[in-house]
């Protein structure tokens, strides 16, 4: 039995158009389309249900504030940024004072070496054979030590001296030792004559030995050094020093730096005479020892 389409369903099927490639194509994007409609309007039309219990987030630390401060440094440690500990160097060093200068890099450090004499230290200089400065903070800096890093801090373990006990004046006859008093001889008068402005003579040895130097610097120029007393400080004293004197000149010419004083040490001998020039209290003083030998 073989059936025959009616006149009518062919006249239909004349009047549909020819399916080809792009018909297709058409059609999946018109049901792609519908199927955007259908997800849109049912997105519009469906009620929006509670999301649960939804609470703004409070502002916290995380851990306790004893915490955070305990690994807190406020003064930027090098060992704590580099998130270890360094050890302290063991060797003669002696640091006496920090330059940090973090615009230029150009930071420095005074050091003294075994010998004491004290030198101005820059970044990346080597300080003995072998250790070179690596980095410098406020209170002590980090050397470089054959790849390994040490610190060296400045020595803060001295302390005032005591203050002498002045017994109360008690009148008395002249010459009279007070009760309870030991009578003490008066020092011997210094050799030579402070009349003329020399004083007894030192060893060369003592001039390194009992003062010690400290670079004083003003506009970024080292204008003269501060001394101190060290040592037994026999020579500061029979020189004439007092502790913040600052010497601007010596062997008459002007102190830019510690070299200049080892180029004046350097030179002297048995029987010569050195003159300084200091600053106390706002004035200006000349002061000559002669010296007795090395």
């Amino acid at each position: 039995m073989r059936l025959s389409p009616s006149p009518r369903l062919r006249a239909m099927l004349r009047r549909m158009p020819a399916l080809n490639l792009y018909s297709i194509g058409e059609l999946l994007l018109l049901a792609v389309l519908a199927i955007q409609c259908a997800r849109l309007f049912w997105t519009i039309v469906t009620p929006v249900g509670p999301l649960g219990d939804w609470r703004l987030a409070q502002p916290g630390m995380g851990g306790s504030p004893a915490a955070i401060l305990r690994g807190f440094d406020p003064f930027f440690r090098v060992s704590g940024a580099q998130g270890g500990t360094t050890a302290v160097t063991s060797l003669q060093l002696t640091l006496f004072g920090t330059r940090i200068d973090d615009a230029t890099g150009q930071s420095s450090a005074i050091i003294a070496g075994p010998d004491g004499v004290q030198n101005s230290i820059g970044l990346g200089q080597e300080i003995v054979p072998g250790v070179r400065l690596k980095a410098v903070a406020f209170d002590h800096v980090t050397i470089d030590r054959g790849g390994k890093a040490e610190e060296l801090y400045i020595d803060q373990s001295g302390g005032p001296a005591p203050a002498a006990t002045v017994a109360a004046p008690v009148a008395s006859a002249p010459g009279a030792v007070p009760q309870g008093a030991v009578p003490v001889a008066p020092p011997p008068p210094p050799v030579g004559s402070a009349a003329d402005g020399k004083l007894p003579g030192v060893n060369a040895s003592q001039l390194k030995s009992d003062i010690g130097f400290t670079p004083r610097i003003d506009g970024g120029r080292i204008t003269g050094l501060v001394v101190r007393s060290q040592g037994n400080g026999a020579a500061f004293r029979t020189i004439g020093l007092k502790d913040g004197d600052v010497v601007t000149a010596a062997g008459g010419r002007a102190i830019t730096g510690p070299a200049d004083l080892d180029r004046v040490f350097s030179g002297l001998t048995a029987g010569s005479s050195i003159s300084i020039t200091v600053e106390r209290n706002g004035q200006t003083l000349a002061l000559t020892t002669t010296i007795r030998g090395q």
